[in-house]
């Protein structure tokens, strides 16, 4: 079995390669850039693994003249930077001791330690410079049946970092069979770790989540999260059921997948911004999805107050919770409203208004114009005035 690609075929990353092999070392694609390339998804991160010790990788890349960052050094991991592509190359490793969160690693003696210290099967499918795959954990198999399975015993695998739960479920999300039941072994160890998850850092949690939520079809692993208790844990009141027909609409519609529109579909309470950590923005978002799904705004006015962005999401969000197909009237309401503009500024009104009777008399104007569909022009709206 060997993988192909323009990635792997690229003089730059050979180059890289070749720096290893040459002074005797080894090197290996390893992780995800192997996973999508067997599965015909594209590759963005380039992984190379090695026995060679960082040191000795800094030393190599310097005389090649390749520019080195010492990323992750103490933990064996280094960055080459070729041709402005970035090849994270990592040192063979294995765990000395784990504590659910972190882990304390030494250098491994072989290919083999390297790839038990890993999490999925599917993760630890490693290529050489040709392409050639080497399997020593079953991944291919594995891959071949979109089976994510953790590697040798799961409840170990768990209890060394239990973001592993949250991975299982986003790794079936994008990568999982459409149709057939989750890995057994896997549902029954993290049923056993539920605890473990309130050791984690928020920041890792909401960054897990998020990426899971990006997932083309998020619905079944959700799902499957809300039946073995974990969604519960991460966002207690939280209900996957308005996944499914949000992802529909979606569809339907062609809008761009967008995690935090899914997040405010699931629910969970008031502190979901804060339990996941997220950012001004996302929070913004999030807090407007949520307060104008049950709002009784129209279509036009959402475009006008919000653009057609936010408000396209909106309107498939309301639809997704009524379990209704969407309205191309109302989205053509909306796309007016977004593109509208009130015809009246604050001169208009001047002198005869000033100071809060000003702002008073725009609002009350700029009311009755959204009320008319954006239909009454300057000269209607200043008649009376």
């Amino acid at each position: 079995m060997k993988v192909t690609g323009d990635w792997l075929s690229d003089p730059t990353t050979q180059s890289v390669c070749a720096m290893l092999t040459e002074a005797g070392h080894t090197a290996h694609f390893v992780g995800g850039c192997v996973r999508n390339a067997l599965l015909g998804a594209p590759v963005s991160d380039i992984d190379i693994s090695t026995d060679a010790r960082p040191e000795r990788v800094m030393e190599l890349a310097r005389a090649a003249g390749f520019h080195a960052v010492p990323t992750g050094i103490d933990h064996g991991t280094v960055t080459i930077v070729a041709n402005h592509v970035p090849h994270e190359i990592t040192t063979w490793r294995k765990d000395i001791e784990t504590d659910g969160r972190r882990a304390v690693v030494a250098f491994a003696d072989s290919l083999e330690e390297d790839a038990r210290r890993r999490d999925f099967t599917m993760n630890a499918l490693y290529a050489d410079p040709s392409g050639a795959v080497v399997d020593p954990v079953g991944g291919l198999a594995d891959l071949k049946t979109r089976r994510v399975r953790f590697i040798d015993d799961a409840n170990a695998r768990i209890r060394e970092d239990y973001l592993r739960t949250l991975r299982f479920f986003r790794f079936n999300a994008w990568y999982g069979r459409e149709k057939g039941g989750f890995d057994r072994e896997a549902l029954a160890a993290i049923a056993e770790n539920l605890d473990g998850l309130e050791t984690l850092s928020r920041e890792r949690v909401g960054a897990e989540m998020l990426k899971l939520l990006a997932a083309p079809d998020p619905a079944r692993a959700l799902a499957a999260m809300e039946k073995s208790g974990v969604l519960l844990r991460i966002l207690p009141g939280a209900d996957a059921r308005t996944i499914g027909p949000l992802v529909y609409v979606e569809e339907e519609t062609g809008i761009d997948r967008d995690p935090i529109l899914r997040l405010a579909a699931l629910g969970g309470g008031e502190d979901v911004a804060d339990r996941l950590r997220l950012s001004k923005a996302q929070a913004r978002a999030l807090a407007f999805f949520r307060e104008e799904l049950g709002s009784a705004t129209p279509p036009h006015e959402i475009g006008y107050r919000f653009g057609s962005d936010l408000s396209e999401k909106l309107l498939v969000l309301r639809a997704a919770m009524l379990q209704e197909h969407v309205d191309r009237k109302a989205f053509a309401a909306m796309e007016e409203g977004a593109n509208a503009s009130f015809p009246i500024s604050a001169a208009d009104l001047m002198p005869r208004y000033e100071g809060p009777s000003l702002g008073d008399k725009l609002r009350a104007l700029e009311i009755l114009w959204i009320a008319s569909g954006f239909t009454l022009s300057r000269d209607d709206l200043l008649k009376d005035v």
